[in-house]
């Protein structure tokens, strides 16, 4: 099972904002997820994070991959 941290879109169209979860690799996007860890809305100025840190530490201690986006929203948060 690989799991990943990565982001959930919500929100209505063309105003989206994002929960950061912890889901395995092969369920979509907005589908079946493990656990909610944060949250980012980009709608606002400036963009509002919110990210319960211990909780993303300890995922990727136990083997969980960040995408992309969400290891720049970790490293903008200084908790990478």
């Amino acid at each position: 099972m690989a799991v990943k941290i990565r982001l959930r879109r919500m929100g209505a169209k063309k105003a989206p904002f994002y929960r950061v979860v912890v889901a395995d690799s092969r369920y979509p996007r907005d589908g079946r997820f493990i656990e909610e860890i944060g949250y980012y809305d980009p709608t606002k100025d400036p963009a509002i994070i919110k990210i319960d840190g211990e909780k993303a530490k300890k995922w990727i201690a136990n083997g969980a991959q960040p995408t992309d986006t969400v290891k720049a929203i970790l490293k903008k948060s200084e908790i990478l």
